[in-house]
């Protein structure tokens, strides 16, 4: 009798789960996920990601997750939010790159506990850069006062500015690009007052006055060449409307577009007729990985905004000689409206040149006031263009970025509320194909309730930007240096 009281004891201990002093000898279960806010459920994540933190929404005292991959596994008893320790989460992804990561769920309600289905998740074997840049900035459009540009370490939750308009009488900052995703050579421009493009190489900084007199504005949507030495900007005149009825309530539009090339060894901007014309808005230039091609986006001129619901972009390529700094003969279409009868913006080009993905709407230049745009991947082996419907959302999705390894794509969804922009990230397969994209997560799983601004122009870099915000301020209150021609 004595040998079977003590193998029973053995048996029940075997299925309870503790956590904090807290045990679970026996529950129900539920055939349905909890649900839980932010919703992560089967993405693919990077393994030196922070940790996913969750908000429980379902009726219960207290709750127990416990995190499994492979071997390895970790409890977390709460009483609403996880708070996900970071050394343990990091270990457990790193230590299983490749594997699944499965979520239990357990709630108890009047001392009763019930399980809920298993989230499962997929830890990438790549990594994601370690930091992105963004603006934040009010969503609205009639007025702005306070902007800044920041920048987030992906593998924690710090969060830091670069430099704040604070600075410099709260004008105007924007456009911020970087050179191979290095945090130590970048660029963003200043508007208004302080005017000017704030150019950083490693500890030298300057501004320039990125126009001449046969520009339509100073230069804006930069792209480097990856050399560094080049940088492609369009030269837009932008103008917005307004709709009194309409699902899309802002139309900005270019009346104007082209695109120039500036040196930076030789402080000049340059251009050639096929990407500088009165008979076509040239605009969002993006350089190929090897520096040889130029990729933009191109429409008829017409009468805006008169016609501003026929104004479709193609998307087109021409080739460029660094040496002699002169460009090709010939434009070759990529991507072209008649035939998809869309319109395609904002292209951006993996590291191996094997894929470009692109934002298509209906209609217009400016995706991210068009809730029906999507991202687009173009493969450019077989140039078959698919929808990343996977990623997609029925709000606007734009503004994307790659990481310097080709796998993961960060963008600025509006999905959660259909005003906000927020950032998710997706991956990409061995196929090409983009992921379910999950949202860029916070210590507080409501942070994104409380936050009033929008994320604006994502960009993965490898490292932080070391650059004080004062060392910029003393620059950006300086005149701008001229062009030298």
């Amino acid at each position: 009798m004595r040998y079977l009281i003590i193998l029973y004891s053995i048996t029940l201990c075997s299925i309870c789960l503790s956590s904090c002093g807290e045990t679970i000898s026996s529950y129900g279960e539920k055939d349905a996920y909890a649900n839980i806010y932010p919703l992560y459920e089967g993405t693919y994540i990077p393994y030196n990601i922070a940790p996913l933190n969750f908000r429980i929404r379902e009726n219960g005292d207290k709750y127990l997750v416990r995190f499994i991959a492979g071997k390895d596994s970790f409890d977390v008893s709460t009483k609403s939010d996880t708070d996900i320790p970071i050394k343990r989460w990091k270990k457990l992804l790193d230590q299983n790159k490749g594997d699944q990561l499965l979520m239990k769920i357990f709630s108890c309600e009047n001392r009763v506990w019930t399980k809920y289905k298993e989230l499962v998740f997929h830890i990438a074997p790549e990594a994601i850069d370690p930091y992105v840049a963004y603006r934040l900035i009010e969503p609205g459009y009639e007025s702005w006062f306070e902007m800044g540009l920041y920048q987030r370490n992906l593998e924690s939750f710090d969060e830091t500015p670069i430099f704040e308009n604070a600075f410099t009488n709260n004008n105007c900052m924007n456009c911020h690009s970087f050179c191979n995703h290095n945090p130590e050579m970048m660029l963003f421009h200043m508007r208004a007052i302080h005017g000017g493009t704030i150019m950083k190489n490693e500890d030298d900084i300057k501004k320039i006055d990125m126009k001449t007199s046969w520009m339509p504005s100073a230069g804006v949507y930069p792209r480097w060449n990856p050399d560094g030495r080049f940088i492609a900007f369009s030269t837009n005149k932008t103008k917005q409307g307004f709709h009194s009825s309409l699902e899309n309530k802002v139309e900005v539009f270019d009346s104007e577009s082209d695109i120039v090339i500036y040196d930076t060894q030789e402080n000049v901007i340059f251009t050639d007729s096929l990407i500088f014309s009165k008979d076509s808005f040239e605009t969002f230039p993006e350089w190929s990985p090897d520096g040889k091609y130029l990729y933009f986006c191109s429409s008829t001129a017409i009468n805006m905004p008169k016609n501003y619901d026929s104004l479709k972009y193609d998307l087109l390529r021409i080739s460029f000689d660094p040496e002699t700094k002169t460009f090709g003969s010939k434009v070759d279409t990529l991507i072209s409206s008649v035939e998809t009868n869309k319109s395609a913006v904002m292209p951006r080009i993996s590291p191996d040149g094997k894929h470009l993905v692109c934002c298509m709407s209906d209609f217009g230049t400016f995706p991210i006031w068009h809730r029906e745009n999507d991202l687009y991947v173009l493969n450019m082996e077989n140039m078959q263009l698919t929808n990343m419907d996977k990623a997609n959302s029925c709000e606007s999705d734009s503004y994307h970025a790659w990481s310097s390894n080709g796998k993961w794509m960060i963008f600025s969804s509006r999905r959660m509320d259909g005003n906000y922009t927020r950032l998710y990230i997706s991956y990409f397969d061995e196929k090409g194909v983009a992921q379910k994209a999950f949202l860029l997560p916070q210590k507080k799983p409501l942070y994104y309730d409380f936050l009033l601004k929008s994320y604006n122009i994502p960009e993965l870099i490898t490292g932080k930007v070391k650059t004080s915000a004062y060392a910029f301020e003393n620059i950006a209150k300086k005149n701008a240096k001229s062009l030298s021609n």
